[in-house]
């Protein structure tokens, strides 16, 4: 393994039944401005915004709506809240949704600290933030991960690019599984996928010879795969959404990433797509994984035939790779982006390719002309 220190700072309160109860403990520690964001309209429609309005009130807080967070949060977004954090002398920052939530109010809380635009702060000065407004988050919606680190995806519309931000680390995360009821089926499916997706890019990252991470992982990524099937076959199962959501934050939470270098580059190529054509994240993953993983297993064809072996119980890594195929393809989730209505010409498929970070983590190196084939061969 390699070397490394480890450090986890957000306090997690997870379990069915465990979101009221915890975020009024948790409101105790924070000033009286709150604002609370959330992305569209289904959080009033489900009911969950009067329940937090109340939960707030009762503790005495201003509440200062901050809504309309989109699926892929733009830079325009952060830097609206930012302003509005700022006039309205915000204490606290309580997000509510899933990963485009919490990755854009991760990157507010920093950017309302600082006098520096935080794009240019971290991609020209290569600098980080250091002061951020405490926030805490509410998933509703599991798969990514966000609430467990400082990371945030976030698309700049004038560069043409989705790109990674650091900012804060959330002060608390309440994982209650009963709220995953309040997405769409559709959403619940694609965001486990992502959490599976996230498993296998730090799985086939360095090194490639299997260690305690690894062997944690391939446990990881066996439950989220079991329970996708149960939750399909019964929405109502509360065991499975549990089990969703926990192996969501396990894929995320820095456990399985110790001692690694971690791959990613699926999701770099993804990101660009999403810059270009604001794509679905779990949808375009689930296209792009097997394409990519056949430009490259035989480059750590050891790791893939044991991933076929340990995780889909078949021998060899290809059968490994027809395996995820068949399961995307089983759960419904597109295997072409045609599927999802995306229709790339040779210009945008270049602009995608040249714009698209290379990761150090992945066992084969792609070059330009490769990502075109990969991203061709996924029309």
């Amino acid at each position: 393994m390699e070397r490394f220190n480890y450090t986890y700072p957000v306090r997690i309160h997870f379990g069915q039944g465990c979101f009221e109860d915890s975020l009024k403990q948790e409101l105790q520690r924070y000033g009286k401005n709150v604002l609370l964001a959330y992305g569209g309209d289904s959080l009033k429609r489900t009911g969950l915004y009067d329940r937090i309005i109340t939960i707030l009130n009762d503790a005495g807080k201003t509440v200062t709506d901050f809504a309309g967070i989109m699926p892929n949060p733009t830079y325009a977004k952060v830097q609206e809240g930012a302003m509005m954090v700022r006039e309205h002398h915000i204490d606290f920052i309580l997000a509510v949704g899933g990963g485009s939530v919490s990755d854009c109010c991760k990157i507010i809380s920093a950017q309302a600290r600082i006098g520096d635009d935080i794009w240019e702060m971290e991609y020209g000065k290569h600098l980080l933030p250091e002061s951020f407004v405490p926030m805490g988050v509410v998933v509703t919606a599991s798969g990514t991960g966000s609430e467990q680190n400082n990371g945030a995806v976030i698309t700049h519309e004038q560069k043409q690019l989705k790109s990674a931000l650091w900012g804060a680390f959330a002060d608390f995360a309440i994982l209650d599984p009963d709220l995953t009821k309040t997405v769409p089926m559709k959403q619940v499916i694609s965001g486990a996928f992502d959490t599976l997706s996230h498993c296998m890019e730090t799985y086939f990252g360095r090194p490639e010879e299997i260690n305690v991470s690894d062997e944690i992982n391939e446990a990881v990524q066996r439950n989220t795969i079991r329970n996708l099937r149960r939750i399909i076959a019964n929405p109502n199962d509360d065991y499975a959404r549990s089990e969703l959501m926990w192996a969501s934050a396990m894929g995320e939470n820095g456990i399985l990433k110790l001692g690694k270098v971690t791959d990613f580059q699926c999701h770099m190529l993804e990101h660009q797509l999403g810059a270009y054509t604001d794509c679905n994240h779990g949808q375009g993953l689930a296209v792009l994984h097997p394409v990519f993983y056949r430009h490259i297993y035989q480059n750590a064809e050891e790791k893939f035939t044991r991933w076929a072996q340990e995780v889909w119980l078949v021998n060899g890594a290809i059968e490994g790779i027809n395996s995820l195929a068949d399961f995307i393809h089983e759960i419904k989730l597109p295997n072409r982006l045609s599927e999802m209505g995306i229709n790339l010409d040779d210009t945008t498929i270049h602009a995608i390719a040249e714009s698209t970070i290379i990761t150090p983590g992945c066992c084969k190196k792609l070059t330009t002309d490769e990502i075109i084939e990969i991203l061709n061969e996924c029309k």
